[in-house]
């Protein structure tokens, strides 16, 4: 068979996809992106030059979609070439959020499309106005609504979509919602599991090491910053450092601002440091930035207490990683989270905005050691119902097999054993990879040998 990916930073959400079908050594790979220096073997790269920065002149509410258009016409130019030298794919996948995959119609009208469809945008009950701290102008409202351009017009087109969670494709209209797969998003459990070593000795990390007896709370985002609840631990900090002098806190991130506007000045960061004065610690709170994967691997199986904070918004890796590794994870009573988090089973929840409730909840997992044993154990347990790569991978070749039909014979293996995904929602009672280049993921710089810079949208 002959695939087609397309994405603007090789290879994205779709590593594990088409690592798999390579690895069969039967199908033809190619690939559309903007020239980057990953490599996978077995996968053809066809590169696109980047986009020159969109005109002043267009009105500041569109910006984002003349930028899809005009990519939806590079990558529509080097498809043109690929068929004029003889290759038309059996399938097209893609990511629509960048407009990739908005004129590929036009080159193949005939061949089926599969498109990642991420989030749509609102402007209320979503991540706009969550938090009234960091509230958005009614102005930017437009703005956030033009977002959408783009998804509603690969919704009008002939694709196919997919998406990860249930919340994530709730966010979009029920019309839309037909033509959308859920496809719940896998994780190797093999390299993101509990490894009970990595107490036996102490743990080093930047400049820090850590003692076996001394206990460590950890947190990780790609940027530090509100959408992630960064602000929100980072207030908590100061009551748990005073209550236990055996503690110390990893916040892994960067500077930068990957969701939502960015502080009047300065970043994130220093502004809640600064905020927070004598009061917080920092001798016993380390900001390593961003760290390799096998690092940030070790970090969660050493990890005493692993805290995930998101606004309505799309759900880290890392959250799944973390319930991987058996971390005893304190989330918030968000949406994104409750989907993988059952209260008192595969973690504990916390109102979002509730700092005593936060600290109050991560001193309880660091003084009861049966409670956090039992967490532990049943958020790998789950991790390994639902998290399964192989039963991911076999689910996503039954979704391709459909859609393509007669061309499909043997694609799809007979045994699958992924079983229905289970929410935690439904129960919920109250509110080896080393290498020396950086990877960037959903929220975290992983590293993993030549691959680079594949950054999620």
């Amino acid at each position: 068979m002959k695939f087609l990916f397309v994405h603007q930073n090789f290879p994205a959400q779709f590593l594990h996809i088409v690592r798999c079908l390579a690895r069969i050594g039967q199908h033809e790979i190619v690939f559309i992106t903007e020239p980057n220096d990953n490599i996978i073997a077995g996968v053809r790269k066809v590169p696109y030059n980047p986009l020159p920065a969109t005109s002043a002149e267009v009105h500041w509410t569109i910006r984002e979609l003349d930028e899809a258009v005009r990519r939806g016409e590079r990558v529509a130019a080097a498809a043109r070439n690929l068929r004029e030298l003889g290759f038309n794919p059996d399938i097209i996948i893609g990511h629509h959020g960048w407009g990739e995959l908005l004129a590929l119609q036009d080159v193949w009208p005939s061949i089926p499309m599969l498109g990642y469809y991420e989030f749509f945008y609102h402007t209320e009950h979503s991540d706009v106005g969550f938090d009234a701290e960091f509230p958005t102008p009614v102005d930017d409202f437009p703005r956030i609504r033009a977002k959408n351009a783009v998804n509603l017009l690969a919704l009008a087109g002939p694709s196919r979509g997919q998406t990860p969670t249930k919340w994530q494709l709730s966010t979009y209209p029920a019309w839309a919602q037909k033509s959308i797969t859920l496809l719940p998003e896998g994780v190797d459990l093999d390299v993101c599991k509990p490894d009970s070593t990595a107490r036996c000795a102490p743990f080093k990390i930047g400049h820090w090491e850590i003692a076996s007896d001394q206990r460590l709370i950890t947190y990780v985002a790609r940027d530090l910053e509100p959408y992630r609840g960064f602000h929100i631990l980072l207030r908590a900090l100061p009551r748990i450092l005073l209550e236990r002098r055996d503690v110390r806190v990893v916040m892994v991130g960067g500077n930068g601002v990957s969701y939502g506007t960015p502080p009047p000045e300065g970043n994130w960061r220093d502004r809640i440091v600064a905020e927070l004065g004598e009061r917080l610690d920092l001798s016993r709170v380390l900001f390593p930035g961003r760290i390799p994967y096998a690092t940030y691997i070790r970090l969660l199986q050493r990890s005493d207490a692993h805290v995930y904070l998101t606004y309505p918004f799309v759900a880290s890796w890392s959250l799944r990683e973390a319930l991987a590794s058996g971390c005893a994870v304190i989330g918030s009573d968000t949406p994104p989270v409750m989907e993988f988090i059952r209260h008192e089973h595969t973690g504990l929840l916390t109102p979002f905005f509730d700092v005593d409730r936060l600290a109050d909840t991560i001193l309880t997992v660091l003084d009861d050691h049966l409670l956090s044993t039992r967490l532990r154990t049943q958020a790998r347990e789950w991790a390994e119902a639902n998290l399964s790569m192989p039963d991911y991978l076999a689910a996503y070749l039954e979704l391709i097999a459909g859609l393509i039909g007669d061309r499909a014979e043997g694609l799809v293996s007979p045994q699958k054993t992924r079983p229905p995904f289970d929410d935690p929602r439904q129960s919920h009672k109250s509110k080896k990879v080393t290498g020396r280049h950086t990877v960037a993921f959903n929220d975290i710089s992983l590293s993993q040998s030549r691959l680079r810079s594949a950054r999620r949208r």
